[in-house]
């Protein structure tokens, strides 16, 4: 083959890749509990219905969100590992935690998903038998170690606070998740300098202007932590309202 050839090969090919590089259609991905990815006759995750939100001629939402999982046994199953292949530069990564993760972790049925409090470094080892050892780290790591990896790859990271359960004080407001799970995923979106959407506070506030016995009515057939469909499109309108305000640019895809 001619050098002439070769040079003109080689730049239709670079020219190919480049087209490729500027089609691409940039991916939401989505990681967390049932209350994100949930979709029965009876309870709905908000990431079922975020794509109703958006053009999704011009960007896709991959849930992968699961039911029952913490940051401690989404990472444990390999759930992480999958997804972390899949990123492309571009993409966007909304992570929602916080519903799996209060137990005391240990070994037991109840504590396999539990995760150390806070945001700190440090960690304990938990003995399975067999030789079988895992470390398990604190809730506010394990939002780090997602966020710098997600970096890595060129993706840009939101850490949103967990939904607010159907739950009240005496006083008649609702419980909010500001001095634990949310406030903890604040402050490791503000030390990572992340974005951050409240959405335990934004839903709160809808609720608190409806009261219990209609919010228990319109969005809660079982439990007190899954919504039914209506639940999920408030919340995954809540999702779009804390984007809007930061002036996110996944709002640029917006129907």
């Amino acid at each position: 083959m001619k050098k002439d050839t070769i040079k003109w090969v080689a730049v239709m090919l670079s020219v190919i890749l480049l087209s490729f590089e500027l089609q691409h259609k940039p991916t939401i991905y989505l990681i967390g509990d049932s209350t994100v990815r949930n979709s029965n006759d009876q309870y709905w995750g908000w990431g079922t219905l975020l794509s109703n939100f958006l053009d999704t001629t011009e960007i896709s939402v991959a849930n992968h969100a699961m039911a029952g999982r913490s940051t401690r046994t989404f990472v444990k199953e390999g759930r992480w590992t999958r997804l972390d292949s899949l990123f492309k530069p571009g993409d966007y990564l909304l992570i929602q935690f916080g519903h799996n993760e209060g137990s005391k972790p240990d070994t037991s049925r109840q504590g396999y998903r539990g995760v150390l409090r806070g945001i700190g470094q440090d960690s304990v080892v938990l003995d399975w038998g067999e030789a079988k050892t895992e470390v398990v780290r604190s809730y506010g790591e394990n939002l780090r170690r997602f966020i710098i990896q997600a970096k890595s790859k060129g993706v840009q990271p939101v850490v949103l606070s967990m939904i607010p359960r159907n739950q009240w004080d005496a006083d008649g407001n609702v419980k909010r998740a500001d001095q634990d799970f949310g406030l903890w995923a604040r402050q490791i979106a503000e030390e990572q300098e992340v974005p951050f959407v409240d959405l335990n506070r934004i839903t709160a506030d809808k609720y608190q202007q409806m009261g219990p016995d209609e919010v228990k009515s319109k969005y809660f057939p079982g439990d007190h932590t899954h919504t039914n469909k209506a639940g999920a499109e408030l919340n995954a309108a809540s999702v779009v309202e804390g984007l809007k305000a930061l002036n996110h640019p996944i709002t640029n895809y917006l129907n």
